[in-house]
């Protein structure tokens, strides 16, 4: 199978998508399976390029305002994929045009199967306000919130302190903070417009995070993550050493099963396909609240995805063929015998 790995492009979440597709990249070549590593952002890398991303890790770096020579990067992706003439294209994008529907929708054009959801599904787990509507109207769990400018009155009045201020659309935690003090508001609302000039407020709900991976159309099992600072931030994501991340989570094998069938709900009420993930907050009162989706989770050697996947037998190597086998079958395939919660 001849895969393209699109990596990078021109998000604030580049640099982890950088590594997410050296990573899917080597483990597909590892299969056996032939692959071409293409940055949207500036064409095909070559192999010491991706070798160089392996080793060096997530690196916080601009992002690219356009490809070479100012061409759009959207062409230059579709003149790579046409000389590459890829059997399945494997989107390893976080944020931006590669996770917002766009990149799909140029693949649905060019006519070319590819991994993960179409443009409706990764559009709806963009917006986390749709996402927000979507899962309330499923009767989904998920924390009050105001998307928007409001006063500062307001908003405390509304979801009380400490309270979650963060932009609407991304991911990576970036533009995120978690705020104490109401005189605290106006600065990290400050910060959520500098990632996309928007800004939501989300109640702060105490409790366990744990995540939900899903492949095909099987949750797989839950894990926990337990971070060094006071939430699970861009530094508890990325640096080594700041969080814990247990796989399977440890809790009681009715509320593992509660978490993955609500996983499986949210995966589809958002019009997910192929593969997911899930987050959660589980409260003292074992109710999980959700928190966001994610269309095209990291796939760098400290990402959930591949741990929950290592919890259900299957190897990285495996998840990524497992995920590009689904794009061609548009079928889920079973996940490893004796996984099952």
């Amino acid at each position: 199978m001849k895969v393209a790995v699109l990596m990078g492009g021109s998000s604030e979440e580049r640099p982890v998508s950088l590594v997410s597709g050296a990573e899917v990249a080597a483990a597909l070549r590892g299969r056996g399976h032939e692959v071409v590593a293409v940055d949207p952002a500036s064409g095909v890398l070559s192999r010491e390029r991706e070798l160089e991303l392996r080793e060096s890790g997530v690196a916080r770096e601009a992002p690219p305002s356009a490809g070479p020579g100012g061409s759009d990067p959207l062409l230059l992706l579709g003149e790579a994929l046409r000389a590459c003439a890829p059997d399945v294209v494997f989107p390893a994008l976080h944020g931006g045009a590669g996770e917002d529907g766009t990149v799909q929708s140029l693949l649905d054009l060019i006519g070319v199967p590819y991994a993960g959801s179409g443009h409706t599904g990764c559009a709806l787990a963009m917006d986390k306000d749709l996402t927000k509507r979507l899962l309330r109207d499923a009767g989904i769990p998920t924390p009050e919130w105001i998307t928007g400018h409001a006063p500062t009155e307001h908003v405390v009045a509304e979801l009380d302190l400490p309270l979650i201020v963060k932009p609407p659309r991304g991911g990576s935690t970036l533009g995120l903070t978690l705020v104490h003090r109401a005189d605290a508001i106006p600065a990290a609302e400050e910060q959520a417009l500098a990632y996309g000039g928007a800004v939501m407020f989300e109640r702060y709900i105490r409790g366990r995070e744990l995540t939900v991976g899903i492949l095909g159309e099987e949750a797989l099992p839950p894990g926990e993550i337990i971070p060094e600072n006071e939430i699970f931030d861009y530094e508890c994501k990325y640096q080594p050493g700041m969080a814990r991340e247990i796989f399977p989570a440890r809790i009681a094998k009715d509320v593992a099963a509660g978490l993955r069938r609500q996983a499986l709900a949210v995966h589809r009420a958002l019009r997910l396909e192929g593969f997911s993930r899930v987050d959660f907050i589980l409260d003292s009162a074992a109710t999980p609240w959700c928190l966001e989706a994610n269309a095209l989770p990291g796939l760098t050697p400290a990402s959930l995805l591949p741990r929950a996947g290592r919890a259900a037998g299957l190897s990285f190597g495996e998840l990524c063929e497992r995920i590009a086998i689904l794009a061609l079958s548009g079928r889920a395939a079973p996940v490893a015998a004796g996984s099952r919660a």
